[in-house]
């Protein structure tokens, strides 16, 4: 296989773009195929399928938002009035978002673990197809992943859990990249322990 350039070039210089900068607009109907088409083509021991994805577009994010903000009133009556504006923003203003779900399948040789992983590289692949479109993309879990009531109103079913939400849009700064690790602190050889 040859080298690619353009690929290596693209994942040594990838970083996240926050949810305050990925405005309109977003992808349209064709590009939003092709993210999710490149979001799917994972690692999937036993081709499985063992994720799901939900859309989250339109004015269905300030409805969410709302949602969210009364079920956080509700669980912290205390809940102070930035904070409620925060629950209100969650999925705006970026024009889409993604919610990845593990859905795991019993299986006898595929352990729930890693279909778990599988659905996490379906929600890494996304972001990655958003750049290769042109956009921008950030990973996100939240409060709202883990929270069971929170996690059915966004559409997660029984036995499934969100992995993340991939929020998606035009980027509207350039964002500097973060300190990374040093290779020697994080890599080792195996040794034999004899």
């Amino acid at each position: 296989m040859p080298a690619n350039a353009a690929m290596r070039d693209y994942l040594m210089s990838r970083r996240s773009v926050g949810q305050a900068f990925l405005k309109e607009p977003g992808p349209n109907a064709e590009e939003l195929e092709q993210i999710l088409t490149i979001g799917t083509r994972v690692p999937d021991h036993g081709k499985l399928n063992p994720w799901r994805l939900v859309l989250y577009t339109g004015d269905d994010r300030a409805l969410i938002g709302e949602k969210l903000a009364a079920m956080a009133k509700a669980k912290n009556p205390n809940l102070e009035e930035a904070e409620l504006e925060r629950e209100l923003m969650r999925f705006l203003p970026p024009p889409l978002t993604i919610g990845v779900l593990s859905s795991p399948k019993a299986h006898p040789t595929v352990p729930e673990w890693e279909q778990f992983l599988s659905a996490g590289n379906v929600a890494f692949n996304l972001v990655n197809a958003a750049f290769a479109l042109g956009y921008a993309a950030n990973w996100v879990s939240r409060w709202y992943s883990m929270d069971a009531e929170a996690a059915r109103m966004l559409g997660a079913r029984e036995g499934e859990r969100f992995v993340a939400f991939v929020q998606i849009g035009t980027p509207s700064a350039v964002i500097e990249d973060r300190p990374r690790p040093k290779l020697d602190s994080i890599v080792s050889r195996w040794q034999s322990p004899e």
